[in-house]
């Protein structure tokens, strides 16, 4: 897929998934056209769709239920249209979530459970680094840098069938905080990561051109 002249057109995706407004002014910082946007038109038309989440994971599925995004995201992820998930919207990715003993189904295109944290501190609130796989092209060049989290929720395993002759396993980016948690995920057309680019510096301004490279 080719950038419009000017920068490639990213639209935020605009569901009640409450303040954006950094992610709109970090994807502008690295050369972005930007719409924040709930629209059927603007989901489907964008180079690139940057999808946010905070909050409760149940929270995130009914409003993106309820604003009709859900079938949206699926079929630019099924068309091979790029989508990035960030924090919750990274956990909705997956099968499902656990939170407070309740599972909520997510969208599935990965197996694994977000779960909460095992570590002594929860929230996971600040720096840390991670330990992207060989040939990330979403870390190139920011393999040593530091991201910043806020999260109490990880999906903690990893369980992908590779049995599959033709099929090429996703790349998965991992963190630790207590214990392992998957901190991002590269495949094909759809990439999402636990942490926050747009409050990650340089580094996570880099990430975010990286990501937009690969249309």
């Amino acid at each position: 897929m080719s950038a419009s002249p000017g920068g490639p057109k990213i639209t935020v995706l605009d569901y009640g998934a409450g303040n954006v407004r950094s992610a709109v002014r970090a994807l502008e910082h690295v050369g972005a056209q930007v719409t924040l946007s709930g629209s059927t038109e603007d989901i489907r038309e964008a180079d690139g769709l940057f999808v946010p989440g905070v909050g409760a994971y149940q929270a995130v599925m009914d409003a993106l239920r309820s604003s009709g995004a859900l079938r949206h995201i699926g079929y630019r992820i099924a068309g091979g249209r790029p989508v990035m998930g960030v924090c919750v919207g990274h956990q909705v990715m997956f099968e499902a979530g656990v939170e407070h003993g309740v599972r909520t189904e997510g969208l599935g295109e990965w197996p694994g459970v977000v779960e909460k944290l095992h570590a002594d501190v929860v929230p996971h609130m600040g720096w840390n680094t991670v330990t992207p796989p060989e040939g990330s092209r979403l870390f190139q060049g920011i393999e040593d840098e530091r991201f910043y989290f806020v999260h109490s929720y990880g999906v903690l395993k990893w369980d992908f069938d590779v049995t599959q002759p033709l099929m090429v396993p996703p790349q998965v980016t991992w963190a630790k905080h207590g214990e392992p948690f998957i901190a991002a995920v590269e495949n094909g057309p759809l990439t999402a990561v636990q942490f926050h680019p747009e409050k990650s510096g340089e580094a996570g301004a880099q990430l975010l051109r990286n990501w937009m490279e690969t249309f």
